[in-house]
């Protein structure tokens, strides 16, 4: 069973444009209600969003098709992701959705699926709802149709979640803190966690008005942060997504710590605790050469899947895994989550620099990173750049050329019509020189 509607990370795309309409949300929602109403019970389904203006909007359509198969829905509000994933199994949900591109601009939109166990759906059950929505849904009954109930105190249940994942021992009193709320839907949770933890709050860009998210601002755009922390002399910068699933760390200088470093500190502190199981790390074919060769001088093993951290999760899962993630900063640590949470990530690395008594730019200095470089080329819809034989062979004369010294991973986003092309060398020059000539190529055909 193929999916053509579904992405990596859910169904996303430009609001009010296929397949992010009112129109599709509902129809997609109804046969979602009908997957997960297998039989004659009360069913329910909780619904978080970020703050992008068209939320309201897809909230409304999703809640329409959810009761009219019968569901009971429930409506959390701005939460971010992971409180979705949490609030799913907390609730007894049969199913969740959250409504947010994530890191997009704010006239994107998405609408993301999880299970009754927290999980995102896999490929096959996302496959499962895109063929319902081919057919006619059976509606319930006009007597079993479904009630919408919002619930007011989403937020405060995930902050009292998210400070279990902090040694209760521990305080972040004397702790300058700046945080970049992305203006997305961690801007009330993010400062009321680290400053219900002791720390000295800086919020930044925690003002959403429904179009800022994303905007120059988070974990895309770090410059405000890093300049903040700067200017106030923070101890640490911690700089989120719209849907706070991911983190980007500013240390005290300034500086911006990726994923991969942020996941190497993590898996070494638990490796000596003995609490990374199998002793591994799950990541994708992003995350940099330095960190396999750090993880290895240490006894620790990297597996690495394709892109997407739902697919991460699913590695992890398969091997009782518990730590993985993405160098974009989604950080998973399935004893505390069922997906990517930037706070709780945020929090073992505030931990550490509690007990250690380290800076944050000592501690994020984890490996040396092999130079890395990552091109985006813009492709028209609809077309397939990838398959043009000239794309083919400038992808082919490049790994020729870095045989030995380098690697190459082209690719498409998941989620926007972006070529990804990515590459990484000793040689910066020799680097630079492949993937122009493989972005001019893509350029030419797409």
């Amino acid at each position: 069973m193929t999916r053509s509607l579904f992405g990596t990370d859910g169904v996303r795309g430009r609001t009010n444009a296929y397949p992010m309409t009112a129109e599709v949300a509902m129809k997609l929602a109804a046969a979602a209600g009908r997957y997960f109403r297998r039989d004659q019970q009360e069913h329910r389904v909780v619904i978080g969003k970020d703050t992008r203006l068209s939320g309201y909007m897809l909230e409304n359509a999703l809640t329409a098709g959810f009761t009219s198969t019968g569901m009971n829905v429930f409506l959390l509000g701005p939460v971010p992701t992971p409180a979705v994933g949490f609030l799913t199994r907390s609730m007894r949900a049969d199913v969740g959705v959250m409504i947010s591109a994530s890191h997009n601009p704010a006239e994107d939109n998405g609408i993301k699926f999880f299970g009754p166990d927290g999980f995102k759906l896999s490929d096959e059950a996302e496959a499962e709802i895109e063929a319902l929505m081919q057919g006619e849904v059976t509606l319930a009954h006009p007597q079993r149709i479904g009630r919408a109930k919002r619930i007011d105190d989403s937020g405060s249940r995930y902050i009292e979640y998210v400070k279990t994942t902090f040694p209760r021992q521990l305080r972040l009193d004397g702790l300058r803190v700046v945080v970049d709320c992305a203006n997305g839907a961690a801007h009330r949770v993010a400062p009321a966690i680290l400053w219900e933890l002791g720390a000295d709050v800086i919020p930044v860009a925690n003002t959403p008005n429904g179009l800022n998210i994303n905007e120059n601002c988070g974990s895309t755009h770090p410059e405000a942060a890093a300049a903040k922390v700067r200017d106030t002399r923070a101890d640490v910068g911690l700089c989120l997504d719209g849907d706070a699933d991911r983190l980007i760390l500013i240390d005290e200088t300034g500086r911006q710590v990726d994923g991969d470093q942020i996941m190497g500190l993590i898996a070494s502190r638990w490796k000596a605790d003995g609490r990374l199981s199998g002793d591994t790390l799950v990541t994708t074919v992003m995350s940099n050469l330095g960190l396999e060769r750090h993880l290895n001088s240490i006894g620790v093993n990297m597996e690495r899947t394709k892109v997407g951290d739902r697919y991460v999760v699913e590695k992890m899962r398969d091997g009782g895994f518990n730590l993985g993630g993405e160098q974009s900063g989604h950080i998973v640590m399935t004893d505390y989550a069922t997906t990517g949470d930037g706070l709780v990530a945020a929090l073992q690395v505030l931990a550490a620099m509690i007990e250690t008594g380290q800076s944050a730019s000592k501690l994020s200095r984890v490996f040396k990173p092999v130079p890395q470089a990552l091109h985006n080329v813009r492709y028209k819809a609809g077309s397939d750049p990838l398959a043009a034989d000239a794309v083919q062979q400038a992808i082919a004369d490049g790994e020729k050329t870095l045989a030995g010294s380098g690697r190459l991973l082209i690719r498409k986003s998941g989620t926007e019509p972006l070529i990804r092309v990515m590459g990484e060398s000793e040689d910066r020059a020799l680097l630079a020189k492949v993937l122009k000539s493989i972005c001019d190529a893509v350029e030419q055909v797409g």
